[in-house]
C-alpha cells in the first residue's frame, strides 16, 4: 500500500465523536473553525454533508458520523470543523469537539489496528495514558469513486446557472 504513513505521527489533534476519541496527524490539519451553516451540494457522494464557505473557498464537509456508522444528527452550534488535507484535497470534518493537540511519545504508536476487520481509514492507534485513540489516515477516507463523484458535484456548482 503506497499511501501508508511513512512513520508514526509525532503529534495528533484529538477530537470526539459520539463520546469516542479519535485523532488526526497534525501535519494533515490546517485550522479549526466553529460550526457554520452548510451549503447543500446536490449529487455529492453520501459521505459529503455539504459545503463550508471558508474565507470564500467552498470546502466539502465529510460526514464522519456516516463513515463510522454513528447515528446522524443535525449540525449544532457547538460542533467544530477541522480543516484538513486529504491527499491533494482540502476538506472540512465536522466533529463534536476538537480537544487539542497531543504529542505522542515514540512508544505510544501502534500500527496494528489497520489490520482489524472493519477499521478502515485508520493509520494506527496512539496509546495515551488515558486510553487508546484511533488515528485516521485521511488519504484513504474518500474512495476513488467518491472522489470522482465529489469532483463532478463540485464542478457542477461552479457552472453559472
Amino acid at each position: 500500500m503506497s499511501h501508508r504513513m511513512e512513520s508514526a505521527p509525532r503529534e495528533v489533534l484529538l477530537f470526539t465523536l459520539e463520546g469516542q476519541r479519535y485523532g488526526l496527524p497534525t501535519e494533515d490539519v490546517r485550522e479549526l473553525v466553529r460550526a457554520a451553516r452548510l451549503t447543500p451540494l446536490p449529487r455529492a457522494p453520501a459521505v459529503v454533508e455539504g459545503l463550508l464557505d471558508l474565507h470564500g473557498v467552498l470546502l466539502p464537509v465529510l460526514d464522519l458520523r456516516r463513515r463510522f456508522r454513528h447515528p446522524a444528527r443535525p449540525l449544532s452550534p457547538l460542533d467544530h470543523f477541522i480543516i484538513a488535507q486529504a491527499g491533494a484535497r482540502r476538506v472540512a470534518l465536522r466533529v463534536d469537539r476538537a480537544e487539542g493537540l497531543r504529542v505522542l511519545p515514540p512508544d505510544a504508536w501502534d500500527e496494528t489496528p489497520r489490520e482489524l476487520p472493519g477499521v478502515g481509514f485508520v493509520a494506527g492507534a496512539a496509546k495515551l495514558e488515558d486510553g487508546l485513540v484511533l488515528v485516521h489516515d485521511l488519504r484513504t477516507f474518500l474512495s476513488e469513486a467518491e472522489g470522482l463523484e465529489l469532483d463532478a458535484a463540485l464542478a457542477a456548482t461552479e457552472t453559472p446557472s
